[in-house]
């Protein structure tokens, strides 16, 4: 773990961070001044970037790879609500405010790079800067209205259909994900995810 500043791809960083969909409305100065407060992070597949239930969130730009939203129950059962990839970010947001655990953890699917910082200073950045905290917020209803649909379409699409809808609102990801990672997502296994593309059904 680095700060911007004094990591060897810095220059790099700058760029993918002013890339990011939140980020990429800001001022030379908001930069200037946000930049001291992140965390460049490097992690592996698999590996866990936030756990549910945690109390200590922290605000995340992806800036390599991709992240799962995971929600595991007593069973050790997973479902995964949303995959996100560079330029797109992660965040406990709204159980912040509510003062309540997340409720989901924030997992690697590939190796993955974040700039990250604490959510209370993300916050106060934003609380600085309207502009910035309005993009946020909306991003943050979109998140919860995609996760919504998602949520539906698992009951009311066949296999077939779950996986159409994917491929259409998500063509970026459609090759990058492991099969097994979409086959979850759908609520599918491997084997029959394999067997529709043979079939040619999806």
């Amino acid at each position: 773990m680095s700060s911007v500043s004094t990591h060897p791809e810095k220059n790099i960083i700058r760029v993918q961070l002013a890339q990011n969909f939140v980020l990429k409305g800001m001022t030379a100065e908001q930069s200037t001044e946000l930049e001291p407060h992140l965390s460049i992070v490097d992690r592996n597949k698999g590996e866990t970037l936030l756990q549910q239930g945690a109390h200590q969130m922290e605000q995340y730009f992806i800036l390599e790879g991709i992240l799962k939203r995971v929600v595991t129950n007593q069973d050790a059962k997973e479902m995964i609500l949303r995959f996100a990839d560079e330029r797109d970010m992660e965040t406990s947001y709204a159980a912040w405010r509510l003062n309540t655990p997340t409720p989901y953890s924030t997992v690697c699917v590939t190796k993955v790079r974040v700039a990250k910082m604490p959510l209370p200073d993300w916050v106060a950045f934003m609380d600085r800067h309207n502009q910035i905290k309005q993009t946020f917020e909306y991003s943050v209803m979109q998140l919860m209205s995609e996760i919504m649909a998602h949520t539906i379409t698992l009951h009311l699409l066949d296999a077939p259909g779950r996986v159409k809808r994917f491929m259409r609102k998500h063509p970026e990801l459609a090759e990058r994900i492991p099969k097994k990672e979409l086959a979850a997502y759908l609520n599918l296994s491997a084997e029959t995810l394999s067997r529709l593309k043979q079939r040619g059904k999806i």
